[in-house]
């Protein structure tokens, strides 16, 4: 092979792999800088990727987002030393991931953005234990907690920072996160108490049914710090492996 035909291999060899590093991938759409189109682009392109996660992305290293795992969450209904104080842990969310996102604002300049996302039902599970007095009922023990909320609906607010990765293009990470929620209907209960008192069960989901909103209210907070964490972690992670010009045409 002459010096000339092994060059222009090399050449050509070297602008086919540099054509395919910049391949847009098959997950996500890119968006123009235009004003008038980029936050409708960016929904668009943020439910793409959601499509595609609900099968798992392996070029993300991502093989599977559900359930959604968080380690604890506890409420207190009532002072004194009989208030009612339940700790909820081990909690396991499915039905996450067929969020949609409906609207999206953003600020390239300062790389600010709000999505607003619905999520049609998620199913909780986890492990609880409780003590206190609950309507007059003795309800201290522990069993099995579910959860089905429908018609969820949450904002959430990020703010990014830009940071030149190893292989020279730019990358995201977040620099604060803020999200809030609501619950349009909430079924929940408790099963397989401890020592199978029937009374405490049916008091404990008598009220819980009965009270099921003002419940999440008292939840609310705690939920809304561990839901933040999880949803800046997973957007970090997945920052880190997208540069920002597959999210958004620079040019």
């Amino acid at each position: 092979m002459s010096q000339k035909l092994a060059f222009n291999l090399l050449l050509l060899a070297t602008t086919l792999g540099a054509i395919l590093a910049q391949q847009q991938p098959y997950y996500l759409q890119q968006c123009p800088r235009d004003e008038s189109l980029i936050n409708d682009c960016l929904r668009d392109s943020g439910n793409k990727l959601v499509h595609y996660l609900q099968k798992g992305v392996p070029e993300l290293d991502i093989f599977e987002i559900e359930p959604v795992v968080i380690d604890e969450i506890g409420i207190v209904l009532g002072g004194g030393p009989d208030g009612y104080r339940a700790l909820f842990r081990n909690i396991q969310a499915y039905g996450v991931s067929n969020i949609t996102v409906t609207n999206v604002r953003s600020d390239l300049d300062s790389l600010q953005f709000q999505l607003t996302c619905e999520i049609p039902r998620i199913r909780v599970k986890a492990q609880y234990r409780s003590t206190g007095v609950l309507i007059l009922v003795k309800a201290s023990g522990a069993g099995d907690y579910w959860g089905e909320y429908e018609g969820v609906k949450a904002k959430i607010y990020f703010k990014a920072l830009a940071n030149e990765g190893a292989d020279g293009r730019t990358y995201l990470t977040t620099d604060s996160v803020k999200m809030d929620f609501n619950v349009k209907d909430i079924q929940m209960g408790v099963d397989n108490i401890a020592n199978g008192n029937s009374v405490i069960q049916a008091a404990l989901n008598l009220f819980i049914n009965s009270n099921s909103q003002e419940l999440l209210k008292e939840m609310k907070p705690a939920l809304r710090t561990k839901l933040t964490l999880v949803i800046r972690n997973f957007m970090d992670r997945i920052f880190a492996k997208i540069p920002l010009d597959e999210w958004i045409n620079l040019n």
